[in-house]
């Protein structure tokens, strides 16, 4: 049972009637941060109305690979080798997040993994909203030194025991989000709540996985699995020249320079995919000269829409942007 540490935030008399009715929260480590990496295990707080625990769960899942940085999440590939595939521990795992809220620090990155694993299992994660306990502590104003789970933890009196275990990670931050909740509550500020789409398309990469991502798992460096990356996508020149910014409610245009940020129900590859099929210039950045940045989440911090709001460009979300793939305009002759 996790103890209330705080005592300032305690359940207001009158508890909003907008607020979800439930929570998982949840924590996964992962082989690594790449879109085919894997979950390795997972763990789940249930968390009732007000934060209060009604149970936990945890998992170890065979990834069927290397299981990466084992000095980061300390599972090696003998403690893994016995451990259920993720499709045998799908219908549990579903059961503990159905009908709630998935609550996470950085909650993008869960989702986004758990997501692929039910994709690949070929079922659907019965999860609609998220909530990002670092959006929630901006929200709350908490005067943090960082968006890291420890500090978040420390703020609250809460101790660590085991880092980078996916159990003792979820029972921290479900102690951690039971004095937020509340404080939330006590202040009336509207929780920071997302849409989760699970995903209706994947497909496993086919060519060999080469090279190392330019980032770094959890801000160590270096080649541990080279081939566990995602490999770089070289396109060919785009034909056409770029026509200028989108504008609302009018047609893109081909040559348009599109860009992405965040997560997508669609497999992001297969969505790039779709817009240069269309005739469209997918930037892996953002400039002055994108025409048009596709986010679900335009409120996020992002480099790519704190750039969209400084330079004016257009967003518009996923499923607008499905639409507006299906009328391109041709571009004009040179």
């Amino acid at each position: 049972m996790l103890e209330d540490r705080t005592t300032e935030a305690s359940s207001p008399t009158a508890w909003p009637a907008a607020y979800p009715q439930g929570y998982a929260v949840v924590d996964v480590e992962t082989t690594g941060l790449a879109r085919d990496d894997r979950i390795i295990s997972a763990a789940v707080y249930r968390l009732d109305a007000q934060g209060q625990v009604e149970d936990h769960w945890y998992t170890l899942i065979n990834p069927e690979r290397d299981p990466g940085p084992v000095w980061i999440h300390g599972l090696t590939s003998d403690v893994l080798e016995s451990a259920p595939l993720f499709q045998d521990i799908a219908e549990e795992f579903s059961t503990r997040l159905d009908g709630r809220v998935l609550v996470a620090h950085n909650a993008v990155f869960d989702w986004q993994m758990i997501a692929r694993e039910y994709a690949r299992a070929q079922r659907e994660a019965p999860v609609r909203q998220r909530l990002c306990t670092i959006a929630l502590s901006k929200e709350l104003a908490l005067p943090l030194p960082n968006h890291k789970l420890e500090s978040l933890a420390a703020h609250f009196g809460v101790v660590q025991q085991r880092a980078h275990h996916a159990l003792d990670d979820a029972r921290v931050l479900a102690e951690a989000f039971r004095p937020s909740l509340r404080a939330a509550a006590a202040g009336s500020v509207r929780l920071p709540l997302q849409e989760c789409r699970p995903l209706t398309e994947w497909r496993d990469t086919a060519a060999p996985r080469i090279g190392q991502q330019a980032g770094s798992y959890g801000g160590y460096s270096g080649g541990y699995r080279p081939t566990s990356w995602r490999p770089s996508r070289k396109r060919p020149a785009y034909p056409y020249p770029n026509p200028g910014r989108y504008e609302d409610g009018k047609r893109l245009k081909q040559g348009m320079r599109v860009a992405f940020s965040g997560d997508t129900s669609i497999e992001r590859d297969l969505l790039e995919d779709r817009a240069v099929e269309a005739g469209l210039h997918v930037a892996t950045s953002l400039s002055r000269l994108t025409s048009l940045l596709v986010t679900n989440d335009p409120d996020s911090g992002t480099s790519k829409v704190v750039k969209a709001r400084q330079f004016g460009t257009p967003v518009v979300d996923e499923a607008a942007f499905g639409q507006l793939l299906r009328d391109v305009e041709p571009a004009s002759e040179r």
